[in-house]
């Protein structure tokens, strides 16, 4: 009696194809989740940088700031706000498009 195959023409190109193919989904689909899994660990680190910037330079965070602050998954926007921390003078500024110390003087001033 012979063992029974779970793909017709076992042995066969088809079947290699086949299998070569699964494997390569597989290993590309594993890749993809270690590339978004360090990257959602890098948000994280970014966005408990910008609170204990925050905390440290006794800039006092809402409840609803730090929601916002943790719950961003945008690594550029983090970025953007732990630069933005060291400058500030108000929590409320991090999240403002350009904040007083960071506006850009105009030509004509």
């Amino acid at each position: 009696m012979k063992n029974g195959s779970y793909f017709p023409g076992r042995g066969t190109l088809v079947e290699e194809t086949y299998l070569k193919g699964k494997a390569d989904g597989w290993a590309e689909g594993r890749a993809e989740g270690r590339a978004e899994g360090r990257a959602e660990g890098r948000a994280e680190a970014t966005a408990e940088i910008v609170l204990r910037l925050l905390q440290l330079r006794g800039l006092p965070v809402s409840a609803e700031q730090q929601a916002r602050i943790t719950t961003c998954t945008d690594l550029a926007t983090l970025e953007t706000w732990h630069e933005r921390a060291l400058r500030i003078d108000r929590a409320e500024d991090l999240f403002a498009d350009a904040p007083a110390t960071e506006k850009t003087p105009r030509a004509d001033d």
